[in-house]
């Protein structure tokens, strides 16, 4: 079974995502952290983030073990990652990880902005998570915080926005849900009803008392 988690609500979707894997017993994969990687390398090369030829190099020689590096979880890498996201060839070398990633036994979970549109479309289950953006710039700083950053909470909500509106509107594979997606709201669970809510999601499909 392959099931797809996308959406904007990115605070605490990899943590959803990790832990429904666990559940099923099914591995896992947070796909931002791919681009994040990327852009990393680029940051410490020194290298402009829209440069498509550094961009499509790093992509190619990306190196799955860096992946756990805890400078992939600033603020300041996830806006890198939607700028290197929205480049069409980067996307295209990293679709087939993705998708190698998800054929492979037992199952797997992978989350992102377009797994069930693009990556997976094909996916037993596809989950599209939204919370207010308020709500998500809060649980940004407080993720910060805990990691000893400073947190502007304003700032982060701009940011939030800023990337939302990026990547809704980017030519390839915009923020969308897919048309079989469903609607998962977290603005008001914490990660444990949160986790519940998908769970209780995929087995009515898998039960098939659940229709989009």
């Amino acid at each position: 079974m392959i099931i797809a988690i996308d959406g904007p609500a990115a605070s605490g979707k990899g943590t959803l995502g990790k832990r429904l894997a666990q559940h099923y017993g099914y591995r896992h994969l947070d796909t931002g952290v791919i681009y994040r990687a990327v852009a990393h390398e680029l940051i410490r090369q020194g290298a402009d983030l829209a440069d498509e030829t550094r961009a499509v190099r790093a992509a190619l020689e990306l190196d799955p073990d860096t992946f756990g590096d805890p400078a992939l979880k600033s603020q300041t890498m996830g806006e890198a990652a939607s700028v290197v996201s929205a480049i069409p060839k980067v996307r295209l070398v990293l679709v087939d990880f993705q998708r190698q990633f998800a054929m492979t036994p037992p199952g797997a979970v992978l989350d992102g902005r377009d797994i069930g549109t693009v990556i997976c479309p094909d996916a037993d289950v596809k989950i599209f998570v939204v919370a207010d953006p308020k709500v998500r710039a809060r649980r940004r700083a407080l993720e910060a915080r805990g990691r000893g950053e400073e947190a502007d909470e304003a700032k982060i909500l701009a940011d939030i926005l800023a990337r939302d509106e990026r990547d809704q509107n980017r030519p390839v594979a915009p923020l969308k849900p897919a048309k079989d997606a469903y609607l998962l709201d977290n603005s008001k669970l914490d990660i444990e009803a949160g986790v519940r809510a998908a769970i209780d999601i995929v087995e009515a499909v898998r039960a098939g008392r659940l229709r989009v």
